[in-house]
């Protein structure tokens, strides 16, 4: 088993480790809620455009008009479908993240079960040692009574 030392400088590493996994964790969840943040803000900027678009060709709309509409529209939806795809990436660095904090953790874990199954020999052993003192100090008081 690790000296003491040892396993407390592991611990340390490890904590370090998973503190910055859990930063980089954060950020790629801020980011994808940012992400989706976007492509709702897309979404409802789609809808208000065919509402408009709804209402002015009721109202009556050129030709040219009416392919500007539309090709603004394909923009929109070209728009859309790119952010959808930066979700996506951006999802897949959330679990990344995440399955790399999960396995920093496990391995901070192990150590400090380690550390605490170190701290239990240690704690038996002075124990065991002073028993014994005890009973040494207790037989030699006994022979010097007789």
């Amino acid at each position: 088993m690790a000296t003491p030392s040892a396993l407390d400088t592991l611990i340390e590493l490890a904590t370090q480790q998973t503190d910055e996994a859990a930063k980089r964790l954060g950020r790629a969840i801020r980011n994808s809620e940012d992400a989706e943040k976007k492509l709702q803000l897309l979404l409802q900027y789609r809808d208000d455009y065919m509402a408009r678009f709804q209402t002015t060709l009721q109202a009556g709309l050129s030709a040219s008009s009416y392919r500007n509409f539309q090709h603004f529209i394909d923009k929109l939806d070209e728009a859309i479908k790119g952010q959808q795809r930066v979700i996506q990436d951006a999802q897949g660095r959330v679990t990344r993240e995440r399955g790399a904090w999960q396995d920093s953790e496990r391995k901070r874990i192990s150590y400090d079960t380690l550390a605490t199954r170190a701290e239990k020999v240690r704690q038996l052993k002075e124990s065991r040692r002073d028993q014994k003192q005890t009973d040494e100090f207790a037989a030699r008081a006994l022979f010097n009574k007789r």
